[in-house]
């Protein structure tokens, strides 16, 4: 089910996406581009690198508690997700990313 990008301009003057699912939690957020330009390549990158498996990397933080990271197949990270309490929750984020980008809408910063 489709969810859907938010873009929001940062203090620092950048711009940073979000993607909400469905149920408008967010479960990925991209760090800082210096043009709006760059962030909607950022949102295609989410688009088309989620549907591979093999980019997505699940890491341990020091509290124990799992996230993972999208990559572009240049290697470069493209977005992060929230923390999640075990590695199942982790795998339940992935594939919520790869099923909210496809056919997500672009919430443009007002």
């Amino acid at each position: 089910m489709p969810g859907k990008f938010v873009i929001k301009k940062g203090k620092d003057g950048q711009f940073y996406f979000a993607l909400k699912a469905a149920n408008s939690q967010t479960v990925l957020q991209s760090e800082g581009y210096k043009t709006m330009k760059s962030c909607q390549n950022g949102i295609e990158s989410v688009r088309k690198n989620s549907q591979d498996p093999k980019r997505f990397v699940c890491n341990t933080a020091k509290d124990g508690r799992t996230y993972f990271v999208l990559k572009a197949s240049n290697g470069q990270e493209v977005g992060r997700s929230q923390m999640y309490k075990s590695n199942s929750g982790c795998k339940n984020g992935m594939k919520s990313v790869a099923a909210s980008s496809q056919g997500a809408d672009v919430v443009l910063p007002e």
